[in-house]
């Protein structure tokens, strides 16, 4: 029997002759326009056919909270912009793509190591795909950020154009790095306040780090003491209708119980995505209630349950999130994951991805009550997990904001793809920043008649929006 040979090894001129053939046969400049074709879907039908296979009640929550600005729009409309994305040109080079990485979905949390640390944190539509899909969606969500903030088009410009340059400048230093020193770069916190203390004013680098030492108090036990009471001598979650709903209340005893033991199934089984040593950490906790929690904005519908564990004794506790997970909106378009379990998609792109992930990251399958199968992923609620109110960023903040995102992305698609061809496509001219300027403008064009689109399904009632949620 014949072995099975390796792929051939492209060496580094290879990968750069792939690069410029790209570069060759997709020009940088063809990525600046976009102009949608009469035959582009309704947006509205896009949003109610993805509703189809969410909670009924909990969609009305997701319409109401994307109705409150096109920049809420946006963030919601991630299979809007990738069927849009789907019609334009593309390198054909792929590295593993966030999926939806406009600037609210990066930010800081803790590492193992308990060092705070900046990355991409949103993985729910991640697949591989065209590396640029990330960048046209993290630029797009800068001008329309922008235009919320009413900056200027010149200013606007200059925010996007800088997010774009630190993604090219990064990736070409990628290119020249040993890939093991690829793989550890990663943003430190701590070192990253004294790097940007002399680009913001005084009250916001102030502001800054006071929001940041308020995030480090946010771990397992603060977590735990704002979702619950006591009642009888017991945690029990705070119930908050229809944000967070203890599983009592939202079902008859029989039910509840029924429900409880999927979550115990949960837990079970998705022990074994992880390590032998924090399965051993998580054999030391034993759950104790759950509730479902609506979350996000694009995830909103979606299936997503609190689960509340204890260690040793009632003061040690543990709080993790169990979130239902679909299809990403990208594989319609780049075709499907290579992984059957849509939480193992969401788990192995985080992991490729991120500098470092959560220890208590992990998935599972599970068959509920009304007999279908559903994807799960889990990981803790909140471990130091902060981002801003990117409505009151001057402008220094949001373009140190778009930067980091850039530096970010850069990093993933580095540790993802083949970063060399990549440099090579980039260059070192500012050809495909000009591009994305442009790009970014002409989508947050678009952005603004689709919010327009929806407002009117709103208020003529094709779709129910909750109030006041």
């Amino acid at each position: 029997m014949t072995a099975t040979q390796p792929t051939p090894r492209l060496t580094v001129q290879e990968r750069i002759a792939r690069g410029r053939a790209a570069r060759a046969r997709v020009p940088r400049s063809s990525h600046a326009a976009f102009s949608p074709s009469s035959r582009r879907p309704d947006p509205v039908a896009l949003l109610e056919k993805q509703a189809a296979t969410r909670v009924p009640e909990l969609v009305a929550i997701r319409y109401r909270r994307m109705l409150a600005s096109p920049f809420t729009f946006f963030r919601g409309a991630a299979l809007v912009m990738a069927a849009d994305l789907a019609s334009m040109p593309d390198s054909g080079i792929r590295a593993q793509s966030c999926g939806d990485a406009h600037l609210a979905n990066f930010g800081a949390y803790a590492s193992p190591e308990r060092q705070m640390v900046f990355d991409v944190n949103d993985f729910d539509e991640t697949v591989p795909g065209p590396w640029e899909w990330d960048m046209k969606r993290l630029v797009a969500s800068l001008a329309v950020a922008g235009r919320i903030n009413n900056h200027s088009a010149a200013v606007r410009q200059s925010i996007t154009t800088a997010a774009v340059a630190e993604y090219r400048i990064a990736m070409n230093r990628f290119a020249a790095m040993p890939t093991i020193d690829v793989w550890n770069s990663q943003i430190d916190v701590d070192d990253l306040l004294s790097q940007v203390k002399r680009q913001l004013q005084p009250a916001e680098y102030n502001r800054l780090t006071q929001d940041l030492a308020k995030a480090r108090n946010r771990d397992n036990e603060h977590t735990f003491s704002k979702l619950t009471h006591i009642v009888d001598g017991a945690a029990r979650i705070v119930s908050d209708p229809p944000l967070v709903v203890p599983l009592s209340e939202l079902y008859t005893k029989l039910e509840t119980d029924r429900v409880f033991r999927i979550l115990a199934e949960v837990k079970r089984g998705y022990l074994a995505t992880l390590s032998n040593d924090r399965r051993q950490l998580l054999a030391g906790y034993e759950l104790i209630e759950g509730a479902r929690k609506v979350v996000g904005i694009g995830s909103v519908g979606t299936r997503a349950w609190v689960m509340l564990l204890v260690g040793k004794d009632d003061s040690d506790h543990l709080v993790l999130q169990a979130k239902e997970t679909e299809r990403s909106v990208l594989e319609q378009f780049v075709g499907p994951s290579e992984f059957r379990y849509h939480g193992k998609r969401v788990v192995s792109g985080q992991r490729l991805m991120q500098a470092t992930s959560d220890i208590f990251l992990g998935w599972n399958r599970i068959r509920e009550p009304d007999g279908k199968e559903r994807d799960y992923y889990v990981r803790q609620l909140r471990d130091w997990k902060w981002s801003p109110d990117f409505t009151v960023l001057s402008v220094a903040a949001l373009k140190v904001w778009g930067r980091l995102c850039g530096w970010t992305l850069a990093r993933g698609h580095a540790r993802s793809g083949d970063c060399i061809a990549i440099s090579a496509y980039l260059g070192q001219s500012d050809s495909f920043d000009r591009a994305m300027v442009s790009f970014a403008e002409a989508y947050a064009d678009q952005n603004e008649q689709d919010y327009a689109a929806f407002q009117k399904a709103v208020k003529d009632k094709r779709i129910a929006a909750v109030a006041g949620i």
